[in-house]
């Protein structure tokens, strides 16, 4: 597989296939870029050119001490972006994709962007006075220590959090390697996304968005996508846990496709 190398000197693995107008997925936390199989495909054969991209610390890429924050990872996008010559680019992310792609905007704003699609995370993880739709038993009190032990479960929503797993594995031919969570480097970039707040980059957005929730997410409620931005799309999927890109895969796609119509 293909790879640019960033300017602090990590390598980062992608794939890139098809031509038109370019896709970038971005996988959530610790999965890599191989978990958008079911989306691979349908966008190829609409016309587009998809981009799988995983980032430091995730997929094959390298795994270095240092960068473990949201902000890098942006600087990542941004990087990958220009290592590519990419201009007018969708960029798709998942559960902490999104956040990736929310610390992008943050830092280089729209100017190579054409359409930004979030899937099933919460713009603000903790819970407070001002916010109800972070990640379930998450509050300013406990997050020092809420991930010390990993993602831990909530008994909220679907029972089986990858469901659609099984059909990822038949469509490569072997299962997805994701990564370990427990690593020093990971669980200091899960502290830093457990603390953020995007729900200003959000409201400030100009590019067309599309949010994609899942009813049935495990991690936080579906009313998490709410309207923080008037150009922005919601779309509430029923039956769907927090993977909704693995749980309801033709639902994601028809709702991506029809969005970049």
């Amino acid at each position: 597989m293909p790879t640019i190398t960033t300017s602090d000197g990590v390598r980062l693995n992608y794939t890139d296939e098809g031509a038109g107008t370019p896709i970038v997925l971005i996988a959530g936390f610790c999965a890599p870029l191989e978990s958008w199989e079911l989306q691979r495909r349908p966008l190829l054969e609409a016309g587009y050119r998809v981009i799988g991209f995983d980032r430091r610390s995730h997929g094959a890429s390298e795994s270095p001490s240092y960068g473990q924050r949201l902000s890098r990872h942006g600087a990542d996008v941004h990087e990958f972006l220009r290592a590519l010559d990419l201009e007018d680019v969708v960029l798709i992310g998942g559960s902490m994709g999104a956040s990736t792609i929310w610390a992008y905007y943050d830092l280089f704003g729209p100017g190579w962007l054409r359409a930004v699609v979030t899937i099933d995370q919460t713009p603000k993880m903790v819970n407070d006075a001002t916010w109800s739709h972070g990640f379930y038993g998450l509050t300013r009190e406990n997050v020092g220590t809420f991930f010390d032990n990993g993602v831990p479960g909530t008994g909220r929503g679907r029972q089986d959090r990858l469901a659609g797993l099984s059909r990822v594995t038949e469509a490569l031919g072997r299962p997805p390697v994701f990564a370990d969570p427990s690593t020093p480097e990971r669980r200091a970039l899960l502290q830093n996304h457990a603390e953020a707040d995007w729900r200003d980059v959000i409201a400030r957005m100009t590019v067309p968005s599309l949010f994609i929730a899942g009813r049935d997410s495990q991690l936080w409620p579906s009313t998490h996508a709410l309207d923080l931005n008037e150009s922005a799309r919601v779309v509430t999927l029923d039956d769907c846990g927090h993977a909704a890109n693995l749980d309801q895969p033709e639902a994601v796609n028809d709702a991506i496709l029809e969005f970049l119509k």
